[in-house]
C-alpha cells in the first residue's frame, strides 16, 4: 500500500509549459479526488490545490499542494506536498511530510536554476545534491506543466522530474475516451505515462478533462495487487 500511494502522487503528485512571466492566468484552484479500489470502495481522498502571490518586495511565485489522506486496516497513509514556482514554471523548492503507516519522513529540495543544482535535505539530517536543467521542475509542477502544454495542442517531451530522486518521464497521447462523471459521461484526453526512477518504474494513465484549464479527471494505476483509480469529485 506504501507504493501504490507514493507511486499515485508521483503521477499526480509525481506536475504548465514554460510561460512567460507576463503570460496571464496563473491557475488559482482547488480539486478533490477519490482513491478507490477497483470495486469503487474509496480507500480516502486526495486534495491539489494551486494559488499565486506578488508583492512589491518579492517576485511572483505559483503555490501548489497537494494532499493524500487514505488507509486501510492496519495502515494510514497521510501526506503533503508543497511546491513553490517560477512564473515560468520553473521550481523554487519542494517539501514533502509523509506518514505511511508508523514511518514518517520530512524533507525539503531547494532548485538553484543559476547554479543548475537542486540540493535535497531530509528531517534526519542527510544531504544530497542533483545536476538539473536550466528549468528544473518539481512533481507538481510538472503536472501544471503538462496541463498547459495539453491546453496549446503539445504533448511534453520526455525529460526528468524531480521527486526526491530523479525520474525520467514520458508521456504518449492515446486518444479521447468518454469517462464516466457522477451522473453522466464526459470526453477527456488519455495520455499513457511510465516514470523511470533509480530503483523503480511505473506505468499508468492519466485522463485530461477538454476544459481550459484541461482539469485531470482520472488517475489509474495498474499494480501487481491491482488497479487502483483516483477520480476527480469536485
Amino acid at each position: 500500500m506504501k507504493h501504490t500511494f507514493l507511486l499515485l502522487f508521483c503521477l499526480f503528485a509525481l506536475s504548465h509549459g514554460a510561460r512567460s512571466g507576463t503570460a496571464p492566468g496563473l491557475p488559482e484552484e482547488q480539486l478533490t479526488y477519490s482513491i478507490n479500489w477497483p470495486s469503487g470502495l474509496s480507500l480516502g481522498e486526495s486534495h491539489l490545490s494551486a494559488a499565486s502571490s506578488k508583492s512589491s518586495d518579492s517576485p511572483t511565485r505559483l503555490h501548489l499542494e497537494f494532499q493524500v489522506d487514505a488507509a486501510v486496516p492496519g495502515f494510514q497513509v497521510m501526506d503533503r506536498y508543497q511546491s513553490n514556482a517560477t512564473p515560468d514554471y520553473c521550481s523554487v523548492d519542494l517539501e514533502k511530510n509523509t506518514l505511511h503507516g508508523k514511518k514518517k519522513v520530512e524533507e525539503k529540495t531547494t532548485f538553484d536554476q543559476q547554479a543548475g543544482t537542486a540540493s535535497r535535505e531530509t528531517g534526519g539530517g542527510g544531504k544530497s545534491e542533483v545536476q538539473i536543467s536550466s528549468c528544473g521542475r518539481d512533481a507538481l509542477t510538472y503536472l501544471y506543466y503538462v496541463r498547459h502544454e495539453l491546453g496549446q495542442g503539445r504533448l511534453p517531451a520526455a525529460q526528468t522530474v524531480y521527486f526526491g530522486a530523479p525520474y525520467q518521464v514520458r508521456l504518449e497521447f492515446a486518444g479521447t475516451q468518454a469517462i464516466r462523471m457522477g451522473d453522466k459521461n464526459v470526453e477527456a484526453d488519455r495520455l499513457k505515462a511510465s516514470a523511470k526512477g533509480p530503483s523503480s518504474e511505473i506505468s499508468f494513465e492519466i485522463f485530461f478533462l477538454k476544459d481550459t484549464g484541461r482539469t485531470p479527471a482520472l488517475v489509474r494505476v495498474p499494480l501487481s495487487l491491482a488497479t487502483f483509480t483516483m477520480e476527480l469529485v469536485k
